[in-house]
Protein backbone atom coordinates (compact mmCIF):
# COMPACT_ATOMS: atom_id res chain seq x y z
CA UNK A 1 0.00 0.00 0.00
CA UNK A 2 0.59 3.63 -0.24
CA UNK A 3 0.02 6.49 1.95
CA UNK A 4 -0.78 9.98 0.77
CA UNK A 5 -1.23 13.18 2.84
CA UNK A 6 -0.11 16.90 3.14
CA UNK A 7 0.99 17.95 6.04
CA UNK A 8 2.69 21.23 7.93
CA UNK A 9 6.26 21.63 9.34
CA UNK A 10 4.58 19.81 12.91
CA UNK A 11 3.38 16.64 10.94
CA UNK A 12 0.11 18.36 11.66
CA UNK A 13 -2.27 17.17 8.48
CA UNK A 14 -6.11 18.59 9.55
CA UNK A 15 -8.08 20.56 12.16
CA UNK A 16 -12.02 19.75 12.71
CA UNK A 17 -12.03 17.49 9.77
CA UNK A 18 -10.57 19.36 7.48
CA UNK A 19 -7.42 20.05 5.33
CA UNK A 20 -5.13 22.71 6.92
CA UNK A 21 -4.92 24.80 3.87
CA UNK A 22 -5.72 25.01 0.60
CA UNK A 23 -3.54 24.54 -2.07
CA UNK A 24 -4.53 23.89 -5.57
CA UNK A 25 -0.71 21.89 -6.78
CA UNK A 26 -1.25 19.53 -3.90
CA UNK A 27 -5.42 18.80 -4.81
CA UNK A 28 -3.76 18.18 -7.85
CA UNK A 29 -1.06 16.33 -7.43
CA UNK A 30 -3.23 14.36 -4.95
CA UNK A 31 -5.44 13.67 -8.08
CA UNK A 32 -2.95 13.12 -9.94
CA UNK A 33 -1.66 10.13 -7.92
CA UNK A 34 -5.01 8.61 -6.85
CA UNK A 35 -6.95 9.05 -10.24
CA UNK A 36 -7.69 5.18 -11.27
CA UNK A 37 -6.47 3.46 -7.98
CA UNK A 38 -8.78 2.22 -5.09
CA UNK A 39 -8.78 4.73 -2.31
CA UNK A 40 -8.65 4.11 1.74
CA UNK A 41 -9.95 6.40 4.13
CA UNK A 42 -11.92 6.51 7.48
CA UNK A 43 -15.63 7.99 7.67
CA UNK A 44 -14.98 11.41 8.60
CA UNK A 45 -12.73 11.64 5.77
CA UNK A 46 -15.51 10.34 3.25
CA UNK A 47 -18.03 12.80 5.21
CA UNK A 48 -15.34 15.70 4.29
CA UNK A 49 -15.32 15.59 0.70
CA UNK A 50 -17.26 17.17 -1.45
CA UNK A 51 -20.67 16.51 -1.16
CA UNK A 52 -19.89 14.02 1.60
CA UNK A 53 -19.56 11.49 -1.83
CA UNK A 54 -16.79 8.72 -2.46
CA UNK A 55 -14.23 10.33 -5.07
CA UNK A 56 -14.64 10.37 -8.56
CA UNK A 57 -12.57 7.56 -10.72
CA UNK A 58 -11.59 5.91 -7.47
CA UNK A 59 -12.80 2.80 -6.14
CA UNK A 60 -13.44 4.56 -2.58
CA UNK A 61 -13.32 2.08 0.66
CA UNK A 62 -14.52 3.82 3.99
CA UNK A 63 -13.74 2.12 7.06
CA UNK A 64 -16.02 2.23 9.56
CA UNK A 65 -16.76 0.70 12.90
CA UNK A 66 -20.57 1.41 12.62
CA UNK A 67 -22.19 -2.03 11.24
CA UNK A 68 -25.06 0.13 9.74
CA UNK A 69 -23.13 2.64 7.53
CA UNK A 70 -23.55 2.67 4.19
CA UNK A 71 -22.42 4.67 1.40
CA UNK A 72 -23.56 4.44 -2.18
CA UNK A 73 -20.81 4.42 -4.44
CA UNK A 74 -18.22 3.12 -1.93
CA UNK A 75 -17.39 -0.33 -0.22
CA UNK A 76 -17.79 0.20 3.46
CA UNK A 77 -15.76 -2.40 5.95
CA UNK A 78 -15.47 -2.62 9.49
CA UNK A 79 -12.13 -4.04 10.34
CA UNK A 80 -8.78 -4.12 8.95
CA UNK A 81 -9.26 -8.16 8.83
CA UNK A 82 -12.38 -7.21 6.35
CA UNK A 83 -9.62 -4.44 4.73
CA UNK A 84 -6.63 -6.84 4.10
CA UNK A 85 -9.10 -9.46 2.46
CA UNK A 86 -10.92 -7.12 0.14
CA UNK A 87 -7.71 -5.90 -1.10
CA UNK A 88 -5.80 -9.48 -0.80
CA UNK A 89 -5.70 -9.37 -5.01
CA UNK A 90 -5.16 -6.04 -4.94
CA UNK A 91 -1.47 -4.57 -6.68
CA UNK A 92 -0.43 -2.81 -3.70
CA UNK A 93 0.90 -0.14 -5.88
CA UNK A 94 -2.88 0.68 -6.24
CA UNK A 95 -3.85 1.21 -2.98
CA UNK A 96 -3.38 4.71 -1.38
CA UNK A 97 -4.27 5.49 1.61
CA UNK A 98 -5.60 8.72 2.10
CA UNK A 99 -6.97 9.39 5.54
CA UNK A 100 -8.19 10.16 8.57
CA UNK A 101 -4.91 10.13 11.06
CA UNK A 102 -6.71 7.50 12.91
CA UNK A 103 -6.48 5.61 9.69
CA UNK A 104 -2.96 6.80 8.84
CA UNK A 105 -1.65 5.65 12.22
CA UNK A 106 -3.21 1.90 11.84
CA UNK A 107 -1.91 1.25 8.19
CA UNK A 108 1.67 2.76 8.34
CA UNK A 109 2.75 -0.21 9.06
CA UNK A 110 1.49 -1.76 5.78
CA UNK A 111 2.62 0.94 3.54
CA UNK A 112 6.07 0.99 1.85
CA UNK A 113 5.60 4.48 -0.20
CA UNK A 114 4.62 7.43 1.68
CA UNK A 115 3.79 10.77 -0.74
CA UNK A 116 3.82 13.54 1.61
CA UNK A 117 2.91 17.29 0.50
CA UNK A 118 5.10 19.49 3.36
CA UNK A 119 3.85 22.54 3.77
CA UNK A 120 6.29 24.65 5.47
CA UNK A 121 4.25 26.78 7.57
CA UNK A 122 2.62 25.70 10.87
CA UNK A 123 -1.26 25.79 11.40
CA UNK A 124 -4.16 25.18 14.27
CA UNK A 125 -4.39 21.78 14.06
CA UNK A 126 -5.73 18.59 16.23
CA UNK A 127 -4.79 15.94 14.10
CA UNK A 128 -1.03 15.34 13.66
CA UNK A 129 0.82 12.31 11.86
CA UNK A 130 3.90 10.72 13.01
CA UNK A 131 7.35 12.35 12.02
CA UNK A 132 8.39 10.06 9.18
CA UNK A 133 12.23 12.37 9.41
CA UNK A 134 12.62 10.60 13.06
CA UNK A 135 11.72 7.03 11.51
CA UNK A 136 14.92 5.17 11.35
CA UNK A 137 12.76 3.10 8.69
CA UNK A 138 11.85 5.30 5.70
CA UNK A 139 13.97 7.24 3.67
CA UNK A 140 13.23 9.98 1.24
CA UNK A 141 13.47 8.91 -2.72
CA UNK A 142 12.51 12.01 -4.13
CA UNK A 143 11.23 15.67 -3.55
CA UNK A 144 10.19 18.21 -5.98
CA UNK A 145 11.03 21.84 -6.26
CA UNK A 146 9.79 24.21 -3.93
CA UNK A 147 6.24 25.24 -4.95
CA UNK A 148 4.51 28.54 -3.83
CA UNK A 149 0.79 29.18 -3.62
CA UNK A 150 -1.22 31.52 -1.79
CA UNK A 151 2.16 32.95 0.19
CA UNK A 152 2.82 29.03 1.48
CA UNK A 153 5.70 27.23 0.55
CA UNK A 154 5.91 23.55 0.06
CA UNK A 155 7.10 20.36 -1.78
CA UNK A 156 6.40 16.79 -2.54
CA UNK A 157 8.28 14.27 -0.86
CA UNK A 158 8.72 10.74 -1.50
CA UNK A 159 9.03 8.73 1.32
CA UNK A 160 9.98 4.59 0.99
CA UNK A 161 10.38 1.86 3.60
CA UNK A 162 14.31 0.90 3.39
Amino acid sequence: MKLIMAADRNWAIGKDGDLLCHLPGDLKYFKEKTVGKTVIMGRGTLESLPGKKPLPKRENIVISGNPDYAVPGAVVLHSHEELFDYIRDKDSDEVMVMGGGRVYRELLPYCDTCYITRIYESFDADTWFVNLDEMPEFEIVWQSELQEENGIQYRFLEYRRK
